[in-house]
This record gives structure tokens, C-alpha cells and sequence, in this order.
């Protein structure tokens, strides 16, 4: 290697250690030894595989602390869950509210389980549901559905990418007969076709009932994307199932303005008197640092505006047996704080990604059915209901980081609850 001249080099820390930078040559290079660790693969769950993986795995720590007697006797229920189980993790679960929502959906005082290791969590948004529910509760209407799957087909040229264009919006019935044929809740919704030079992206949007959807649109869309393979008059140099359009568990602003899972707007207008009451603020100062923290984000570089929206969503969706993944793409969305004419706070969110299900996925599990149960929300039927009580939560979450940030609160409930006091 070139000797370091550490004259030359300021900002970054690897290379401002000569004697790291000399190990890099060596610790870089591929290893090719065998492994001494040999777990114990299986697609199914048996007591035979689990056993066998924690002969490895039992020198390294408790086993009873992740096998405990509860994931023992229910362990056979994770099957469709986890490969490779060796099994669970123990995370706190705190309860919020009652948080009064006056939904289309969801219309009742909930208590809403959260799960999560972060100090001050809960109690903000326990804050935030009890300033809601003094206030009237807030307002919640899921305006839009759908989830989709986005395969990608390249071709020689544009002119014969627009020839296959031509023939796939011939075929709508055909496709929806396809997908549907695979699934008795899924509905094919729509289909949206983009074209760029020879690459064409067509986007399947589909209503998926109670459940999150994610696999059932998955299976669909390649039976659709195989019968265009089979049938198409033009055919593609190459396919692939998804081409990124979907926006499947990343953030992205196109689905801001559209819909991926469920779209849910909030509400509500909050007199000032319980403003100061319960945030020890004012409506004005919280719509000035709404219009503060709006051009904050928008010279960061943010996809919609809000304060926290991914502490309640990765709460509740731990708790719940949701997809903690979808946050993701679920915690984009806007909050907006006004004054009315009374010098009320008026106070919304808008978010149009959420990912939830009352059927399948995790939502059956033991512990995540019993969180499901709190809210009185597991089940056929039960998933729009949810969704608002998700947005719901997050405006109670937005009330409360603000007001604390207005009053000089934050860092104060962060040192009180987040510090452990030891005698």
C-alpha cells in the first residue's frame, strides 16, 4: 500500500489512522475457510430442527430467555411466520389512551396497545390521546384503497414497447380474471401503464380485504405475469416481476399522492384553553413551528411533512402482527397545524401508505392476536377500522411531540423518563 501522508487527510477517520490503513489490504480479502457455525436449515418448523440449531447456539447465550415456556407450548403457531425459528423476543407493551375516534370505521374510545423499547413513547402519546378525547375526539375518513405489484418488461424498441402497450390495455378483463383466480378476497382494481423508451411498467392495483395483502398481491400479479409471457404478441428481451414502482417498503413521493394500502385523513379543531391545559402551549406557537419545521423538511429533502409518524406506526404494528417493515413506506404523509377564527387549533394528518391487516400475516400470533383484541379490532371486517385508528394515533403523536417542543417539554420528558435513577 502507498504510505498515508496524514497531512493529507482530515475528515475521514479510517484513513486518518496510518496503522488502521495498513490492515486494510488483509482484512478486506475474501475468507474462504469453512464456517465453524452449522445451524440446522429447514423450511418447516419441527421440534427435531429446533433442537438441533440450539446444540449451536445454546453455548452462546440463555436459551430459556428466547425459548421460554410460553414459545415452547405455542411454538407450532409460528409456522407460517419465521424459517429457521429458534424463538421470540420479549418487547414491552404499554397502553394508550382512551383515544375517541369519530370515525366512518373506527367510532369508539380505543385503547391502543404499543410496543416498544423507547422511554417517553407512550406517555406522549397517551398525552396527546387524552387532549383528543377532552376535545370531542377526532374526526377519521379512509378515503382510498389499493396495494400493487409492478412488473417491468423491456423490448427491442420503443415502437414495439408501444405495440405491447396497445395489446395490454386490450386485456383488463382478462388480466383481472387471471389474478383473481388465484385468490377469494383479492380484486383486481386497476391497472396503470408507464412507459419509458423500450422498458414498460405496468402497475396492478388491487383491493385485498382485511388482510395487508403484500403476498396475495405477489401471487397474483405473477400469475397475470406469466400469462402475458405466454400470450403477449410482442415479446420482451427481458420481465421481471417488479420493476420498483410499487413502492414496497420504501419511502417514495409518488404513492404521496395516490394510495399504497390504505389513505386516511384526521381532524380535529382543539380550543385553546385545552391546548394550554394539556401541552402547556398555545395554538400559535404550535402553527408557527408547524411552518418552521415545514420548510425544514422541505430543504432536508422530505417526502410529505411530519414530526414522528414511524414511533406510532413501529409501535402499533409491532404490537399488532403487522409487516414493522411498511413503515417505511407508511410513515410519509402531512400534519397541519391553523388557527381558526376563534384562535382554535386546527389540527390533520393525511397519510396515504398505510399498511395494515386484522387477518393473516402475524395478526393470528398469541400475543399479537391479544393486542389485536384490545382494540377490539381482529378479524374479518375489522382492517378500515384500523386504518383510521392508525392515522388517529399518529395526530395524538403529532399534538404532543409539538406542544412539547413549544413548551420546552422535550428534552425535559426525555431526561425524566429515559433516564434510569440508580441508588
Amino acid at each position: 500500500m502507498p504510505k498515508l501522508n496524514l497531512n493529507r487527510v482530515k475528515h475521514c477517520p479510517l484513513f486518518s489512522d496510518a496503522e488502521r490503513y495498513e490492515k486494510v489490504p488483509t482484512a478486506l480479502e475474501p475468507n474462504y475457510t469453512e464456517s465453524k457455525h452449522k445451524l440446522c436449515p429447514s423450511a418447516g418448523l419441527t421440534e427435531k430442527h429446533l433442537a438441533r440449531r440450539w446444540q449451536v447456539l445454546e453455548s452462546m447465550t440463555n436459551k430459556d430467555v428466547l425459548l421460554d415456556s410460553f414459545t415452547l407450548g405455542h411454538y407450532h403457531e409460528y409456522a407460517n411466520n419465521i424459517e429457521h425459528f429458534i424463538g421470540t423476543v420479549n418487547i414491552p407493551v404499554g397502553v394508550a389512551g382512551p383515544l375517541r375516534i369519530n370515525g366512518l370505521h373506527a367510532n369508539n374510545d380505543y385503547l391502543i396497545p404499543l410496543a416498544t423499547t423507547e422511554a417517553a413513547l407512550v406517555a406522549s402519546y397517551n398525552r396527546g390521546a387524552k387532549l383528543i378525547t377532552a376535545a370531542g375526539g377526532v374526526s377519521t375518513l379512509l378515503i382510498n384503497e389499493g396495494v400493487s405489484r409492478t412488473p417491468v418488461f423491456s423490448f427491442p424498441s420503443l415502437s414495439q414497447a408501444a405495440q405491447f402497450v396497445s395489446w395490454v390495455v386490450t386485456q383488463y378483463d382478462i388480466f383481472r380474471q387471471v389474478a383473481e383466480s388465484t385468490t377469494q378476497h383479492g380484486k383486481l382494481k386497476d391497472i396503470n401503464v408507464n412507459l419509458e423508451g423500450n422498458h414498460v411498467y405496468l402497475v396492478f392495483e388491487y383491493l385485498t380485504g382485511d388482510a395487508c395483502g403484500q403476498n396475495m398481491v405477489t401471487i397474483a400479479t405473477h400469475k397475470i405475469f406469466h400469462h402475458i409471457l405466454d400470450f403477449s404478441p410482442v415479446s420482451p428481451i427481458d420481465a421481471f416481476l417488479e420493476g420498483n414502482l410499487s413502492g414496497d417498503k420504501k419511502a417514495n413521493a409518488h404513492t404521496l399522492r395516490s394510495v399504497r394500502g390504505k389513505k386516511v385523513s384526521a381532524d380535529i379543531t382543539i380550543p385553546a384553553s385545552l391546548v394550554k391545559k394539556h401541552l402547556g402551549t398555545t395554538p400559535d406557537s404550535m402553527v408557527k413551528f408547524g411552518k418552521m419545521n415545514t420548510v425544514g423538511g422541505l430543504l432536508s429533502g422530505s417526502i410529505g411533512i411530519n414530526a414522528h409518524y414511524a414511533n406510532a406506526l413501529s409501535a402499533l404494528y409491532i404490537a399488532c402482527g403487522q409487516d414493522a417493515a411498511c413503515v417505511a413506506e407508511s410513515a410519509i404523509g402531512i400534519t397541519r397545524f391553523d388557527l381558526d377564527s376563534n384562535g382554535d387549533l386546527y389540527a390533520s394528518v393525511t397519510l396515504p401508505n398505510i399498511m395494515v391487516g386484522t387477518v393473516g400475516g402475524g395478526t393470528g400470533l398469541p400475543t399479537q392476536k391479544a393486542c389485536l383484541d384490545i382494540l377490539g379490532l381482529h378479524g374479518n371486517g375489522k382492517a378500515k377500522a384500523l386504518a383510521e385508528v392508525v392515522a388517529a394515533l399518529c395526530l395524538a403523536g403529532e399534538l404532543s411531540i409539538v406542544g412539547a417542543f413549544c413548551a420546552d417539554h422535550f428534552s425535559r420528558a426525555h431526561q425524566k423518563l429515559a433516564r434510569k435513577k440508580y441508588a
